[in-house]
This record gives structure tokens, sequence and C-alpha cells, in this order.
């Protein structure tokens, strides 16, 4: 590589900025178009049908689960977290697996299995049916999300990469937006019809919602640049683009397990900064769920402040504020090329806002608190930001990629299956004010390693610069000239150019 190709910097022009395919030739623009057209529209119908399916035990729990069931203390901390030992199972070995079996056939079918399993929790007549169905959603749903950032890492370059995983994380706001209106509807509309309560339809809804979903991933879901086929999407000049856009920023195509290679992904630092930022970004959103909690405890036994459909509804200002912010740090990372600085400040941010949560009364301005907990969605989107920069820091070793971007959604749920419970036990709530410091230090942590990510993201970059600076020096220094660089690069044989 040429000192040239990595220092370099191409002049972007403005309208780049706004979307970085006007700055295409007609030919990749066309190109990416549809590949937009296709991934993204798939990824996000999908991701919101997951959100439906995993968010609506919170829903139906607070619209007449509790009592139909007899529910208890924590055992709404104790089903989640069930379908959260499926979702951490499944992660690695599905993105593994994924590395060698088509996406457009593997996710598309977990899909229809987990939007079965979302209609048979209506069936549920007790707490141990609950916790059995739950776990199997959550193992059918750990095959998407890591495998789909995985795939989005497959097709784009830096500059493309944050927009096109933060419109799709979008979907994860308006999945439980809908999913609280779609509760409202079922239960006001259907509580009773045919003798089921509105909370099992909100169940039967969702699965039937996902089935269509899962059959539109079979016709338009891309594969990989290496295996996807030509078809009515794609001519194969439009592959051949995709591959070398690819082939031209170093992203590697899969090659074969080898025992070396899977040593080689515990041996640089990415595992080890990237999976704790992850972690400490995906628990760093726990007083978000209290806003629930907080509007059901103004009712009493004697007096009912907020219905059932206020209770679902008003929440839902979160996934606004969330959605707003995903898609501003979206465009500021891509546009200034920069990952660590959207996490810090929206770290920073909520940093302000838990220790806020923690000192203010529960009832004494119910504005202020209100708006604090819309606030709580502030870094909610920055998963498409960390898992891009992951894609791009590991993106020479294809199945290395694959292993990171799962391992940071599995570590960061292992921790999701208890920590909520400690920090945010359902008994505490809405008070829960260690959860409220917990978080606070959480999210400090986060900063820290994002931080830590660039800083050694820095050195590698000015290590790899001033390579190839020294290897051009040599490559045109007269021969009597080349052992004298090559001592004042530090090699102690004679220096042999590389071939060209």
């Amino acid at each position: 590589m040429s000192s040239d190709s990595i220092v370099a910097v191409k002049k972007r022009p403005w309208r780049s900025y706004v979307w970085d395919t006007w700055d295409k030739s007609p030919e990749e623009r066309r190109f990416l178009g549809k590949l937009d057209a296709c991934l993204l529209t798939y990824a996000a119908l999908s991701y919101f049908s997951k959100y439906l399916d995993q968010q609506n035990i919170t829903n139906a729990y607070v619209s007449g689960m509790k009592e139909d069931l007899g529910l208890h203390g924590n055992q709404l901390n104790y089903i989640t977290t069930a379908w959260t030992c499926g979702y951490v199972i499944g992660q690695i070995p599905s993105n593994m697996l994924i590395t060698r079996i088509r996406p457009s056939i593997w996710i598309p079918t977990m899909e229809l299995i987990w939007s079965a399993l979302t209609m048979i929790l209506a069936s549920s007549t007790n707490f141990n049916h609950l916790i059995v169905i739950r776990f199997f959603v959550g193992l059918a749903e750990s095959t998407f999300y890591p495998a789909i950032q995985y795939v989005i890492g497959s097709w784009y370059k830096s500059e493309e990469l944050a927009k096109r995983a933060c419109i799709f994380h979008t979907a994860s706001a308006i999945g439980p937006m809908f999913s609280g209106f779609l509760q409202t509807g079922a239960y006001n509309g259907l509580n009773g019809v045919h003798g089921l309560a509105g909370w099992k339809w909100l169940f039967i809804i969702d699965g039937v919602i996902t089935i269509p979903i899962a059959l539109l991933g079979y016709l338009i879901m891309p594969d990989l640049p290496t295996n996807t086929r030509p078809s009515v999407f794609y001519t194969e000049k439009q592959l051949e683009i995709g591959r070398k856009r690819m082939e031209a920023i170093g992203r590697k195509a899969p090659e074969k397990f080898t025992k070396a290679k899977f040593k080689g992904f515990f041996k640089t630092w990415h595992l080890y900064t990237l999976v704790p930022l992850y972690v400490l970004f995906n628990n760093g959103s726990g007083p978000s769920s209290s806003m629930i909690f907080w509007l059901k405890s103004f009712n009493t036994p004697e007096h009912t402040k907020y219905s059932i459909g206020q209770i679902n509804v008003y929440p839902l200002g979160q996934n606004v504020v969330q959605i707003i912010m995903t898609l501003t740090w979206a465009w500021t990372s891509d546009g200034l090329q920069n990952r660590w600085l959207p996490i810090v400040l929206a770290g920073t941010w909520n940093v302000a806002i838990c220790i806020a949560l923690a000192a203010t009364p529960l009832y004494t301005n119910i504005g202020r608190r209100w708006a604090l907990y819309y606030m709580t969605a502030t870094q909610g989107g920055l998963s498409g930001i960390i898992l891009g920069w992951a894609n791009e820091l590991t993106g020479n070793d294809n199945e290395k990629r694959a292993f990171v971007v799962a391992c940071c959604n599995t570590f960061a749920y292992t921790v999701q299956a208890w920590l909520p419970i400690v920090i945010f036990p359902q008994v505490e709530q809405p008070r829960v004010l260690r959860g409220n410091i917990t978080t606070a230090c959480i999210s400090v942590g986060m900063i820290s390693f994002a931080v830590l990510t660039a800083t050694l993201q820095y050195r590698d970059t000015r290590r790899a610069k001033q390579v190839a600076v020294d290897a051009d020096a040599v490559d045109y220094t007269p021969q009597s000239d080349r052992s004298s660089v090559a001592k004042s690069i530090g090699e102690d044989e004679p220096y042999v150019a590389p071939a060209k």
C-alpha cells in the first residue's frame, strides 16, 4: 500500500454529507440505491417486528396479564431474563454460521419461528409457560441483530456505515411505539372477543404481522458480496461493483476456519475494548423503563389517574427522542468520520439525566420528571455507531468481524440478563435510586472505553502510515542506499523491495 492511499483524504462535496451516494458514479449510485432499498427495507421491517415481539411482554403485563395469570413480585424480571438467556446462547453460533450459510435463507427462517412462538404466548396459562416460551423466542431472535449488522458491514464503506446501521436501528424505537398503540387498540377493541383478553390478542397480532415480513426476506434479503447471485434486483456487473468496493477498503471475504485464525481473534485489542464498550452502552438505558411504572404508581384501588391506554402511550415520547437522536448521531458520525465523539456526547448527557432522576422527588415536579424520562433515550441510538465501528476496525478478517460483532451483542445481553434484577428490581419501581446512580457510572465507563478505543485506533493508523511511508521511501531508494534505509526502519536483514 502506498503512503498516498493512507495519507491522502479525498475532498467530499457538501451534498455527500447529506446523503453519501450523491457524489458516486451513476453506476455505483444505482447499485447502492437497490442495495439500500432491499437490505435496509427488510432489516428495518424485521427489526420492527422483532421489537414488537420482544417488548410486548411489558405492555401485556400492565394490561391485564399480571392479574389474569396471578403474576407477582419480580416475575416480570424473570420472564425477561428467560428471553435474554435464549438470546445470549444463540448469537455467536449464529454469526459464525452466517459466514457459511446464506443470510437470505437463515434469517427469514428464524423470523418465521419466532413469529409462531409469539402467537403461542397467547395460550399461556401460568408463569412457567411464559418462562419456557419466552426463552425460545429469545433463541430464535438471537440470530437477527448481529447477523444484520455483519451483513451491513459486508457491503458499505466507512462514510456509509453509521447511517445505514442507525436507519435500521430506528426500527427498535418504532416497534415499541407501535406496540403501545397496538396494545391500546387490542385492549379497547378486542378485549373479550372470542373469549380472549386484550393482552392475548396483542401476541397474536404481533405474530401475524411478522410472518409476511419474513416471507419478504426470502425475496429481497441480499447475501454477502461473495455469494449474492444475479437476480431481478442486481446484475452481475453491479455485484462486481459491490465486491470491488470492499476490496478497495480491505474488507475481506470469508476464508477457511482454522485453529490459528480462531486464536487470532483474541490476540488483538479489538475484542477487549469494543465488547466492553457495547456492554456498557447496552446496559446504560435502564432508567427509561421506569416511566411506565411511574405512571402506573399514580393509580390506587380508590382512584385511577391514568388509564391503561395512557400508561402504554405516554412513554412513547422516549421513542420519538430516540429516533431523532439516533439519526443525529449517525449523520454526525459519518459526516465527521468520527465514532467516539457522538458516544462521548451522548454518554455525558446520560450521566446528567441519571443524576437528576436520582436527585429529584417522584411526585414533587411532575413535568420535570416527565421530561427527564423522555431524555433517557438520548443515547439509545448508539448501537449502529459502535457496531459500525467494530465492522471497520476488524474488516481485514471476515470471521473475526462476525465474531466480534456477535460478542458485542452476546455479552451485552449476558449482563442484561441479571443486571436489571439487581439495580432495577420491580419491587423498587419507580424510585430505583441505586439503578439511576449505577447507570450514571455505567455511562462514565462507556465514555472511557470509547476514548480508549479511539486512542488505540489512532495509534494503529499512525503506525500504518509510517510503515507505508518507510516502504515507499525504501522502494524508491537507489540500491546502494537501501541497507541504510533498512536500518532506519528497524530491519535486521537486507531490505527486499515488495513486488508491485
